[in-house]
């Protein structure tokens, strides 16, 4: 070869070189490309443009519609991250079904008929929607866009070695796909990679928590509707602007709870969730068993799941599902989100909301770094921040699932976490204040408020379960009509409030909070102080008057019961006591 050959030859080499070098390197790379995955890509993007990010997802797209994966019902924070924040409200309205409400059906004379179990739940559209998501067809439309953003996907591509160099300015992964293996250099690594939690497992950071269920379920091409259990007029009528079947719809039992959710795609979604200690798993875990678990226990769902089981599209399992983490976000350049983080409990949908939450917490810390900013304590706060949110959740379910038998108490529970998701996440979320809390002593005084005093009721809520189980039957409970001012709550999270009003009215709903939590408690003694014979009731009586955070409680809610009397009926099944007649109408 010639002198200018061979220089030719070594400018071409070294061009070639530089491209695959500018290739193989990323700003973020995100392991995952599920539901948490795919939208922290779209999310990064949109907040930082020239950002370069690689998503590396096992599967090949499309997958699957309908029976791909669960978390399927979505509720307030998530819709309005997909919605408003990520700008999918078209694919939402129209690709999608919009959701009407949590339902649930308690447990009544061996649940043969549907109309004499107590019912809870909405008679009309709420005013922020929220939407039932066949994950198959969500994620194939997210997976499209991602190449229209200038996103690169990898999909049918597995991580096989994640390296760490937090010294050096990149991060090194070794992947391996249907072109062979390949290796990359990033500078953030994301672990998404749901359960399979790839970073957290090689970090040694799997928590264990104090809340232990099962789950199993099956998705049947065939379009199930709660409605045709009955004909029954008067209960038909109940539901005046909206359909049951559109609802996340929830059996309950005791410790244990059926979903059933409609898809787009016509299929309906059900699945049984239990408590490990009152329902061995081996019970359920087979299709043939589960379906006899399900004639036992809910034989109107069992009945219907029989007539179309040649419709059944698959079946799977989980054991043991929730878990937490000990780190998710770090300085050195990685964060987790989505179940690769931490998984609580399906029962009020909150999967979405901690991908929503944790999302934007990951995008946050991620581009203030590309942009030059030192994040040391950032990713402390944001890491803080985060698993208290993740315990706010928890703590919602953790011992919890021996109630679900007793409608009075779960009623009153249900509304009362209901409260304190649009009074407190819901807020700030919407507010774009979570990701900005460590900049407000105020904001987080009353995070840890709030939080504690959550903490504290549910704890009630076992303590009055314990002496106080009574039958219920016919009765039909709607959150709206019970109390009024949860329709200024829900609407309050989209009120768009400039920061000072915003923490005001945090405070504002922490007082609320307080007084409710004092309602509660006076409302379980006033039914049961008379009743001198029941001593296990007189004994837990004597232990609340003794405690001095439910007597600071009990004077809170004296002292507002005056200049702001509210309704008890959220506590009784919508029967208004004596004593809140005469407070409300003074």
């Amino acid at each position: 070869m010639k002198k200018g050959e061979l220089l030719m030859s070594e400018a071409t080499e070294n061009t070639t070189q530089e491209q695959q070098t500018t290739l193989d390197e990323y700003d973020v790379a995100i392991l995952g490309g599920g539901q948490a995955g795919l939208t922290l890509a779209l999310q990064i993007k949109q907040t930082r443009p020239e950002t370069s990010i690689v998503v590396i997802e096992k599967q090949r797209f499309p997958v699957p519609e309908a029976a791909h994966k669960v978390g399927e019902s979505t509720v307030e924070i998530m819709a309005h991250y997909l919605r408003d924040i990520l700008g999918l409200q078209e694919h939402l309205q129209t690709q999608q079904l919009r959701k009407f409400g949590l339902r649930m059906f308690f447990s009544a004379a061996g649940n043969q008929d549907i109309t004499h179990r107590v019912e809870y739940g909405q008679i009309a559209e709420a005013p922020l929607p929220s939407y039932q998501l066949d994950r198959g067809r969500f994620e194939n439309t997210l997976s499209q866009l991602l190449p229209e953003r200038g996103i690169t996907l990898l999909d049918g591509t597995k991580v096989q070695q994640i390296d760490l160099q937090p010294q050096s300015e990149t991060h090194h992964l070794r992947l391996d796909g249907e072109q062979g293996e390949r290796e990359i250099n990033v500078k953030w690594v994301v672990d998404a990679s749901g359960r399979s939690s790839l970073l957290k497992r090689q970090l040694g950071l799997a928590k264990k928590v104090g809340h232990h269920a099962n789950s199993a379920w099956f998705r049947v091409n065939y379009a199930v509707d709660i409605n045709d259990w009955s004909d029954d007029p008067e209960w038909k009528g109940r539901v005046t602007n909206g359909e049951r079947r559109l609802s996340t719809n929830h059996l309950m039992g005791p410790g244990y709870w059926i979903w059933l959710i409609p898809l787009s795609s016509n299929s309906t979604s059900i699945g049984i969730v239990a408590d490990a200690e009152m329902h061995p798993f081996e019970g359920f875990n087979l299709f043939e068993r589960a379906l006899s678990w399900l004639h036992e226990r809910e034989p109107q769902l069992a009945q219907v799941v029989e007539e179309h089981r040649e419709q059944i599209q698959d079946f799977r399992v989980m054991r043991d599902y929730s878990y937490s983490c000990e780190q998710v976000y770090s300085e050195e350049r990685w964060c987790l989100t989505g179940e690769a983080a931490v998984a609580i409990d399906p029962l009020y949908s909150p999967g979405g909301d901690l991908i929503a939450i944790g999302n934007g917490l990951t995008c946050d810390l991620v581009t203030r770094y590309l942009d030059g900013e030192d994040i040391e304590d950032l990713a402390a706060a944001h890491n803080q921040i985060f698993l208290i949110f993740s315990e706010v959740w928890l703590v919602a379910y953790e011992k919890q699932y021996p109630l679900m038998s007793n409608a009075q108490v779960m009623v009153a529970k249900v509304i009362w976490d209901t409260i304190i998701y649009w009074a407190f996440p819901g807020l700030l979320f919407f507010h774009d204040k979570i990701r900005r809390l460590g900049d407000s002593d105020g904001a987080l005084a009353n995070l840890y408020r709030c939080w504690n005093l959550h903490t504290r009721v549910q704890q009630f809520f076992r303590e009055w379960h314990s002496f106080d189980q009574p039958e219920a039957t016919d009765t039909f409970a709607d959150p709206y009509s019970l109390m009024d001012f949860l329709v200024d709550l829900h609407n309050g999270m989209a009120a768009n409030l400039p920061d000072d009003e915003l923490e005001a009215q945090f405070a504002i709903n922490a007082r609320l909070l307080e007084q409710l939590s004092g309602q509660l408690v006076q409302t379980v003694i006033d039914k049961h102080e008379g009743r001198v014979e029941d001593e296990a009731a007189q004994e837990q009586i004597r232990k609340w008057r003794e405690e001095p955070f439910i007597a600071e409680v009990l004077a809170i809610y004296e002292e507002e019961q005056r200049t702001n009397p509210i309704d008890n009926s959220w506590i009784t099944l919508g029967y208004q006591s004596e004593r809140e007649k005469q407070e409300i109408t003074r």
